[in-house]
């Protein structure tokens, strides 16, 4: 059965379903887990003629804010993870896109799982919004567990 199971979170309420969902896994078929962030690259703001001014974050603050946010976000998996008895590592990782994020940590970590949740859009909400979740189970071979 699986051995690694990669969980993906942002830090949300949904995403902490599927991490408690993701490691109650794990202890029940004796795997290991690691924890993932995905964080998007830093985008520097462009401002038009009737732009708002917003304080500029420059590259070194928005690191600062990411990282605290990956870190907050990874300990909730640490935790429930230590609580199980399960092994477990985190890592955050810098992409564009989370799917892309989620996918290459997979793939470098040798996991043989991926958790990931989704929000349920369908429709036109779906379409309009994109789905990170769809993404990953488009853009992997690796099985995909979706919580809800």
């Amino acid at each position: 059965m699986f051995k690694h199971i990669l969980v993906a979170t942002d830090g949300s309420k949904l995403a902490a379903r599927g991490v408690k969902a993701g490691v109650r896994l794990a202890k029940s078929i004796g795997a290991k887990v690691t924890g993932v962030y995905v964080i998007p690259p830093y985008t520097p703001p462009v401002y038009g003629e009737a732009a708002i001014y917003i304080p500029e974050v420059t590259p070194k603050r928005y690191k600062e804010l990411t990282e605290k946010e990956a870190r907050k976000a990874l300990a909730l998996v640490e935790i429930e993870a230590q609580t199980a008895g399960v092994a477990c590592k985190t890592l955050s990782i810098s992409a564009d896109q989370a799917w892309q994020g989620i996918t290459r940590a997979a793939g470098s970590k040798k996991c043989d799982l991926i958790v990931v949740t989704s929000h349920g859009r369908g429709g036109l909400a779906g379409l309009i919004l994109g789905s990170e979740t769809t993404k990953v189970l488009a853009h992997t071979k690796i099985p995909v567990l979706v919580c809800r």
